[in-house]
């Protein structure tokens, strides 16, 4: 973590071409490189300790998969966006937000998917007519959650983020916050789930 250079930028194209890694190939070796590299080694039976060695180059230099390459690349893009989101944990809610400064939650979801590269309609209740729907069980990283709250149907939207939560800027709480699914409120409300990486 925190190394720099050419090296680095090497690590991140060749996990990029593989499809674990959608982020700048900027030589930095930051959180969502690591998250890439564990995601990686997992796969490839490694130790999973996001740490370039001897082992894990090999394995890289080897690998084969192009046929995986679509299917991880579409899970690896949810976990990315995941974790990007976590980065703005405590932003104050602002309706009609949809920077830093400040979001309402379907400003929120869109910013973290335009982030990505990844077009969206603004609002909830039109975000939640594109992609494809996912059941709860289902659920990855990077999946969009919507529920019904201050009026009837897709009202409210999150991303999940995996482990029964998922993130959001919630008015309630009056910034981005991560709240369990299982919640009383959130459950009673959930209307289902789009996925549309």
């Amino acid at each position: 973590m925190g190394m720099r250079g050419a090296t680095v930028s090497q690590v991140q194209q060749r996990l990029q071409d593989m499809g674990y890694y959608s982020g700048d190939v900027d030589g930095v070796f930051g959180s969502e490189t690591k998250i890439a590299v564990i995601s990686f080694q997992g796969d490839q039976g490694l130790m999973a300790d996001g740490v370039v060695g001897t082992a894990t180059l090999q394995a890289m230099k080897a690998f084969r998969g192009e046929s995986e390459v679509s299917r991880r690349s579409i899970n690896r893009s949810g976990e990315m966006i995941a974790a990007r989101a976590k980065n703005y944990l405590g932003v104050p809610y602002v309706w009609g937000g949809t920077s830093g400064s400040g979001f309402d939650c379907s400003g929120f979801v869109w910013a973290m998917f335009n982030q990505a590269g990844i077009e969206l309609p603004r609002m909830a209740d039109e975000q939640f007519a594109v992609g494809y729907a996912v059941r709860l069980q289902d659920l990855q990283p990077g999946d969009i959650v919507f529920f019904s709250t201050y009026e009837p149907g897709p009202s409210h939207a999150g991303i999940y983020l995996g482990g029964g939560q998922f993130i959001h800027a919630s008015s309630g709480a009056g910034e981005v916050t991560i709240t369990p699914l299982s919640k009383a409120y959130y459950a009673e409300r959930y209307l289902g789930a789009r996925r549309v990486m």
